[in-house]
């Protein structure tokens, strides 16, 4: 039964669930018993000011009772479906339950939803154990800890007769030592756990702090945009995030460069180029007589309120190293270690100057749909003297609902230690996460 035809389900179940007889409800509301049997199962549309007056009369919103508010709920049930066709539920009769069983359908909403978190926490917690070398330094400080107090306290009670000097030095010693180990143990608790955010935490990498330091501002520098010069190591220096000597410098190449860009493509011309062209990357290129990633890199700079959508970036050096990231949602980016090498960003960077447009869908529940656009161009001025290095860019935009897609859609992960697919030609290592997962 199509959604929209609803209503009168969700008024029927609405009204039993409060004990309301039906020819109450229909006197109240000022119509007969049987015009509301009908609008019950579905037979009458309903609209205007008898919804309004039914659902005053139900004591709830009329939005409650009409298609909107199930719209998103439904969407959620058939995502849980795709995401585990194994499973065998009916995709016949699913607006029906909805509307029906509102209260099993939300259930299941909010099941799906919590699965999808914990599966995300996963992937983060596993890409941080492989390949983060900050935790592993922690790990092995933690580890040597233990050992040195075991070794200590073992020395206590092993040995009977003990000068009280030795004993008291041997004290002292477990004692800086466990608190050593529970200061360790509380940063590192602190930096596992990302979402209590912990000025405590000392656990850091530079990429780490240069992070901190563009999400508070959403990559978005308002006052680099209006004045007309700007000393960017006094704005460094007033950012406690940027704690370590490479974070500054990180933050200082990332500064100099959004000011070139600006320069480049003025926000007030570049929101009415927005405005005529669109997210036409080459259109906008060509209006400012400028290359496609000066381009990239001004949209991923830019609010949403001006691009009218989110806008996530990834850049990579030669070596295929992500060296700036701006997250999208349901397009997951590996935070240490190296990414998949499915993403057209990598194909672009072996074809340099060859524009590579793909539409992408990432791998594992939850992964969206996107348009990528990459290229890969020398890193600086080209000269036969010395060896020429390239950084490839890929701007990566979420695609509409309606938008006609490909038949046929190119399916990337995140890294292979946390994909799912079985038969992948770039796999690496094995996956943690099974089909039973």
């Amino acid at each position: 039964m199509p959604q929209r035809h609803l209503t009168g389900t969700r008024i029927r179940e609405r009204r039993m669930m409060l004990g309301m007889r039906q020819t109450d409800l229909a006197r109240e509301v000022g119509i007969s018993g049987s015009y509301l049997n009908l609008i019950e199962h579905n037979r009458r549309r309903i609209g205007g000011k008898l919804l309004l007056a039914i659902a005053r009369a139900l004591g709830v919103e009329p939005s409650a009772l009409t298609e909107g508010a199930e719209a998103a709920l439904i969407a959620t049930l058939r995502e849980a479906r795709a995401a585990d066709p194994a499973a065998g539920a009916e995709a016949d009769g699913l607006e029906d339950f909805a509307g029906r069983f509102s209260g099993w359908a939300q259930l299941l909403e909010r099941r799906h939803r919590r699965v999808l978190e914990l599966e995300r926490t996963v992937e983060t917690l596993s890409d941080r154990l492989t390949h983060d070398p900050h935790l592993a330094a922690a790990l092995h400080e933690m580890l040597s800890t233990i050992t040195a107090i075991r070794s200590t306290a073992s020395i206590l009670a092993e040995t009977r007769e003990l000068e009280p000097e030795w004993r008291d030095r041997f004290h002292r010693n477990i004692n800086e030592d466990a608190a050593r180990l529970a200061h360790s143990a509380t940063a590192l608790v602190g930096y596992l756990d990302s979402a209590e955010e912990s000025d405590d935490t000392e656990i850091s990498s530079p990429q780490d702090e240069l992070d901190a330091f563009l999400g508070e501002s959403g990559y978005h520098m308002p006052h680099l945009e209006e004045q007309a010069t700007v000393d960017v190591d006094a704005l460094i220096e007033g950012q406690e995030v940027l704690q370590s000597a490479a974070s500054r410098a990180m933050a200082r190449t990332y500064l100099q460069r959004y000011v070139k860009d600006a320069r480049t493509m003025p926000l007030p011309q570049t929101v009415g180029a927005i405005g005529e062209y669109g997210l036409n990357i080459s259109a906008l290129a060509q209006h400012f007589s400028t290359d496609l990633p000066t381009v990239m890199r001004r949209l991923a700079e830019l609010p949403e309120s001006v691009t009218g959508r989110p806008v996530g970036l990834v850049s990579c050096d030669a070596s295929g190293t992500m060296t700036f990231r701006k997250a999208l949602d349901g397009f997951l980016l590996p935070r240490f270690g190296a990414a998949c090498p499915l993403w057209p960003l990598f194909r672009a960077l072996s074809h340099p100057m060859t524009p590579v447009a793909r539409v992408v869908k990432q791998a594992g529940r939850g992964g969206g749909v996107f348009r990528t656009y990459s290229i890969a161009q020398p890193a600086g001025a080209v000269r036969f003297e010395g060896p020429t290095l390239f950084e490839a860019y890929m701007l990566i935009l979420p695609t509409d609902p309606g938008e006609r897609l490909p038949d046929t859609l190119e399916e990337v992960g995140v890294s292979c230690r946390i994909c799912p697919r079985d038969a992948c030609p770039g796999r690496r290592e094995p996956s943690i996460l099974t089909d039973g997962f």
